[in-house]
């Protein structure tokens, strides 16, 4: 439904931005299990990032649910809006020339390709953080897992909900076989090739 009393303001354009950043924007969307590794990379990809003297931002989906998403449950609904207002928030900021990464387990293709299309084709990179399930609960800081095994926790992916993973990402990792730097630098020569 299209309102009649919004009327945009005209802004810098991107070009500009990336010109007085001196570095383009770009979407990573890691994807993968609950304690796959996904914040993890991404705080090593930024600090990385940081020292290179390219502005980076995490958007980490515990963060945004504490702040923004507060109000979103774990409801396919939810969890649809969840990913609608991330990838919206993402978006503006790589149309800042900000190279930002997105740490959500976005369970479906679906959802994936909703945040794909918000974002744009050219500026969106799914990376895959590949690390089998036994590797995750092994992992299991928060206790989800043994919960959601108890059935304390429903819609659990993995365990009680499907993980759909994805079938043409950009870079698949398995935080199980490779170490931090390693992961780190795959990522980092993916942001910076382009």
């Amino acid at each position: 439904m299209e309102n009649e009393n919004i009327y945009p303001i005209q802004l810098l354009s991107r070009q500009d931005k990336e010109a007085l950043l001196h570095q383009r924007g770009i979407m990573i969307w890691m994807t993968g299990l609950s304690g796959s590794g996904k914040s993890t990379v991404a705080v090593g990809v930024e600090r990385e990032l940081h020292r290179r003297g390219i502005l980076c931002r995490i958007l980490d989906g515990d963060n945004i649910r504490a702040g923004i998403n507060s109000n979103l449950g774990f409801s396919a609904e939810d969890r649809r809006e969840n990913i609608r207002r991330i990838a919206e928030i993402g978006k503006l900021f790589v149309d800042t020339g900000i190279v930002t990464i997105a740490c959500f387990v976005s369970p479906t293709a679906e959802l994936r390709e909703l945040a794909r299309n918000i974002i744009g084709e050219k500026d969106f990179r799914e990376v895959y953080i590949a690390t089998p399930l036994d590797e995750c609960e092994r992992r299991d800081v928060k206790g989800l897992y043994a919960r959601a095994r108890r059935g304390e926790v429903k819609d659990f992916t993995g365990i009680s909900a499907p993980f759909e993973a994805p079938t043409h990402p950009v870079l698949s990792l398995d935080t199980s076989l490779m170490t931090l730097q390693e992961e780190v630098e795959a990522v980092v020569e993916l942001i910076t090739r382009r």
